[in-house]
């Protein structure tokens, strides 16, 4: 199984409005809510393709017993690891009319000392039987620049690929850490190194320590940047939709193919783009488009 980790969950909210008119008063239905995070939609999307996933996060407060609910009748095989801290929300707008998507994340509560090592704990135990370990999303404030490197050491003791998904120092360690692949987008990329060009941003981490960098380039798709090549992938034309999710699905591409032992950077960024864009036709965050075996041959490659 492939093990996610998400320190810093939350329960998603998701609008949809006609037409999002800034500044005046719009009525909308109850909004669609599920547990989330980058962690949990990675497992969601992995149980969705037929892979099997065990996500472990962290849950507070009144809105924690909501995401354990949730996650409980998902069917999602997970750990929770009790934290003071309420969990977070996340909200986002989804402007039909436009395809445009808003979104407000909540940066979440500080985890104390005890917290933070009963989760080292558990991942450390639920590592043994995995076949993978993703790393993914933001960390609470206060949070230890090291988290996402000490995931990539454990990866590394148990002989499994490791996939991170962060921006700024938590990236940066993991890269000196070794990870086997790391998935920032165009702006957490830039944001990180001081680089803009998304292909010497990439270079700058690989010289770090890292083995691969997948860049999300948006509706421009994603490149794969190793020691030995640059490969790309896009769709034809952009999808309207909600990309909350895409960066998510893409690491769940990634982590289920080298759990299998695929790990030709071009092979790589090829089902990552097609995921990824399979996620922006889903309704929510953590899906897939039913279609979405069906993307990979829509691919223009470079």
């Amino acid at each position: 199984m492939i093990l996610t980790v998400t320190p810093n969950p939350a329960i998603d909210l998701t609008y949809r409005v006609t037409a999002l008119e800034p500044g005046e008063t719009h009525r909308v239905a109850a909004p669609a809510a599920r547990a989330a995070g980058k962690g949990l939609n990675v497992a969601r999307v992995i149980a969705q393709t037929g892979g099997a996933a065990f996500a472990l996060t962290t849950a507070g407060g009144a809105p924690g017993l909501r995401l354990a609910d949730d996650l409980e009748a998902s069917g999602l095989p997970s750990e929770l690891v009790p934290v003071s801290a309420p969990t977070r929300s996340s909200v986002a707008i989804v402007d039909e009319g436009s395809g445009v998507t808003t979104i407000f994340n909540e940066i979440g509560g500080a985890l104390s000392p005890a917290e933070w090592r009963a989760l080292g704990e558990a991942v450390e135990r639920l590592a043994v039987p995995a076949t993978a370990l993703v790393g993914s999303g933001s960390l609470p404030p206060g949070a230890p620049d090291s988290f996402y490197a000490e995931l990539v050491e454990v990866a590394r003791r148990r002989g499994i690929p490791s996939v991170i998904d962060a921006t700024g120092l938590p990236l940066l360690a993991a890269a000196e850490a070794g990870a086997d692949v790391l998935k920032p987008n165009r702006r957490e990329l830039a944001d990180t190194v001081g680089i803009d060009d998304p292909v010497a941003g990439a270079r700058a981490l690989l010289a770090a320590g890292a083995r691969l960098v997948l860049v999300s380039l948006g509706t421009e798709g994603m490149l794969a940047v190793s020691a030995t090549e640059v490969s790309g992938a896009r769709l034809p034309q952009p999808l309207a939709g909600n990309a909350t999710g895409a960066g998510d699905a893409a690491v769940a591409a990634v982590a289920t193919s080298l759990a299998a032992g695929i790990d030709d950077p071009a092979l790589l960024v090829r089902r990552a783009t097609a995921w990824s864009a399979a996620a922006v036709l889903a309704p929510l965050a953590g899906e897939l488009d039913p279609a979405y075996p069906e993307y990979e041959a829509r691919l223009v490659l470079s």
